[in-house]
């Protein structure tokens, strides 16, 4: 531990003195030390690569949303689709038995208006209406 702490404060030492040494030869001279713009184009790299990352982390995340809305459409859909044929059975069950019932109220009807009739043909005469006040 105490050897790895050595070997990086020398690092640093050395570092430092580097680019102190840079930043005198390169105010002296005016042009861009080559060290130093390597390292900017590694930081600027580093954080092109964080914001790639980022960016990356956003689109699996929106992906992922949008598989789930996809999922709900199709249960949306799934469950629609299972109500349309139940309403339908229901309407064809309903269409199929109609018919019987409108059969029947007619034949009553016809049965009432036959037994009405008679009475009519036998003579008899209508009753009078009412007389009003």
């Amino acid at each position: 531990m105490v050897g790895k702490l050595k070997a990086t404060s020398k690092l640093l030492g050395l570092a430092g003195a580097a680019m102190a040494l840079t930043m005198v030869v390169g105010c002296a001279s005016n042009q861009p030390d080559p060290a130093q713009e390597a390292v900017n184009a590694a930081n600027r790299a580093d954080q092109a690569a964080s914001r790639g990352e980022a960016a990356a982390s956003k689109a699996s995340q929106a992906a992922a949303q949008a598989q789930a809305a996809a999922s709900r459409v199709d249960q949306a859909a799934s469950d629609a689709k299972a109500a349309a044929d139940r309403a339908d059975a229901i309407a064809q069950k309903t269409m199929s038995s109609a018919p019987k019932h409108h059969a029947a109220r007619h034949k009553k009807a016809e049965a009432s208006a036959a037994e009405a009739s008679p009475a009519a043909d036998s003579g008899a005469a209508p009753a009078a209406p009412a007389a009003t006040p």
